[in-house]
């Protein structure tokens, strides 16, 4: 697919907030979500040539995307000390202002980063990004097989995590 400097603007503004997004929600982490989602655009730009259609862009996309991703996860696992969380002023005073919604959203997404990261993704990608699990197989490079024991182990962990952490939000 040939795209000129403006058309690829328009690629990455089209798609910035999706990769951003994937790389979050694997990640938990902001600062190494932009750097993850910076690189996915610039091999991007550098793959354009090989991508056929605007939904091969998509695909490739969430495949490098959850691929770099889950690799800053084991680069965080080798070297800790290198993702340490600066804790500003600004993140206890934000803290301090959260709203019923924004605690129940928090714990949500703690849930969901203390999912072990191959389910993590396959959550991600299914329910935040509605895909198939054949698809994610392909973004994955894993057996669908895989993908739907990942997603129903996962979903089964969030159930008994949302049990427990979410109780208070419960009707009775």
């Amino acid at each position: 697919m040939r795209v000129d400097e403006q058309g690829f603007r328009g690629l990455v503004e089209e798609h910035q907030s999706m990769v951003f997004s994937i790389a979050l929600r694997i990640l938990g982490d902001r600062g190494a979500a932009e750097e993850v989602a910076q690189d996915v655009f610039v091999e991007l730009h550098q793959a354009m040539a090989s991508l056929e259609s605007e939904e091969h862009v998509r695909f490739w996309l969430r495949r490098v995307a959850s691929h770099r991703s889950l690799d800053s996860l084991r680069r965080r696992r080798v070297r800790p000390e290198a993702f340490a969380e600066e804790w500003t002023e600004q993140h206890v005073v934000t803290n301090a202002r959260m709203h019923a919604g924004d605690v129940m959203g928090t714990r949500l997404e703690r849930m969901l980063l203390s999912l072990p990261e191959q389910m993590r993704a396959a959550v991600v990608l299914r329910y935040q990004e509605e895909m198939s699990p054949t698809e994610i197989a392909g973004v994955l490079s894993q057996p669908v097989a895989t993908v739907k024991s990942n997603l129903q182990r996962g979903l089964e962990m969030l159930r008994r995590k949302a049990e427990v952490v979410l109780k208070e939000f419960v009707r009775e």
